[in-house]
């Protein structure tokens, strides 16, 4: 692991965004400027020790280009998908993460790798305390962000303050708009995710190719040397017209917008901000098409909400996990 020269610096603070494809590392000043930045995969085995592995490597590449130590970080703060106890420092019921089988103590090992303090938060939340403070949510006291990625999650903000419920608010991924519908990755069925989700969506790419049907999708995948289809490669896909690429995306859009209003009807805000690698990938045209996909299900069309993009890009959910060095 890159460790940098051993220069003590606690201004900087780390942050680490955990994905299902991907780990995003960064090193940031006080003043919220990004001095460092790193990018690995995300392990396809081994399990939560690999990925522990490999997220502090991640960090660790990001603290040499800033010129620190991590042990001289003032903390790393991190983003990760699942059930969050930032209390424990554990992650458990991390389903889009490969081999995350029941609890794992992220904070300590993590601790012990990068040899500093390690809080751990919610991918999302974490994502939407960077956009309210640094990006799209200024000026919006009231927002809800959504995350499209590997996995669909969601987060509340009100009133300028960050809304966790008992742990678990603002999980529109798994808001049912088909009963007994497709099966989630949740174990569920007919959740926002089973639709959305650019696991779900490679799960049932898969199973239309193993019936004969041809799509471009794969053979991208390994062109660009990819072991999962990953926002890229549905970019690329759909640039080139592939048929399937478009007809599962066309879903997906159909589902956040169903899924999405539905949050609309019962909170009444007028933001919306998509997140998320697919989201930040495909851009404010397909945020567009979410808010049409949205408006035949709105109880108030008239005052439907806006609909668009994160200001941060793929850096906003770890620099918004370092925001939590330092929190109260």
């Amino acid at each position: 692991m890159a460790t940098g020269p051993a220069r003590d610096n606690r201004t900087l603070r780390g942050g680490l965004d955990l994905g299902g494809t991907k780990i995003q590392a960064v090193v940031i000043t006080r003043t919220h400027r990004v001095v460092g930045e790193a990018r690995v995969p995300t392990p396809v085995d081994g399990g939560p020790e690999a990925v522990a592995t490999a997220m502090a490597e991640a960090l660790g590449a990001a603290a040499s280009t800033a010129g620190v130590a991590p042990r001289y970080l003032a903390g790393v703060g991190v983003g990760s998908p699942g059930s969050v106890d930032a209390r424990a420092g554990t992650v458990s019921q991390a389903g889009n993460l490969p081999g995350w089988d029941g609890s794992f103590p992220l904070g300590d090992r993590l601790s012990h790798l990068l040899g500093c303090a390690v809080r751990l938060g919610n991918d999302v939340q974490v994502a939407n305390r960077a956009e309210m403070r640094l990006g799209a949510g200024r000026g919006h006291p009231s927002f809800i962000g959504v995350a499209w990625g590997t996995g669909v999650g969601g987060s509340v903000v009100l009133d300028g303050r960050l809304w966790v419920g008992r742990g678990a608010a603002g999980e529109i991924g798994h808001v049912v708009v088909v009963r007994d519908g497709a099966l989630c990755t949740c174990g569920r069925r007919g959740c926002v995710e089973a639709y959305s989700g650019r696991a779900a969506m490679e799960a049932t790419a898969r199973k239309r190719v193993d019936r004969g049907e041809k799509t471009q999708l794969f053979r991208l995948m390994k062109q660009f040397g990819r072991t999962r289809l990953t926002s890229g490669v549905w970019a690329r896909a759909l640039d080139d017209g592939d048929a399937m690429a478009t007809d599962l995306i066309d879903r997906a859009v159909g589902a956040l917008g169903t899924g999405i209003a539905s949050a609309i009807n019962l909170m009444d805000i007028g933001t919306v901000i998509i997140e998320g690698g697919l989201g930040i990938r495909l851009g404010q045209p397909y945020a567009d098409r979410i808010a049409e996909a949205m408006s035949p299900h709105l109880f108030l069309p008239e005052r439907a909400p806006e609909v668009k993009v994160a200001a941060l890009g793929d850096l906003g959910g770890a620099i918004g996990a370092a925001l939590l060095v330092g929190a109260a």
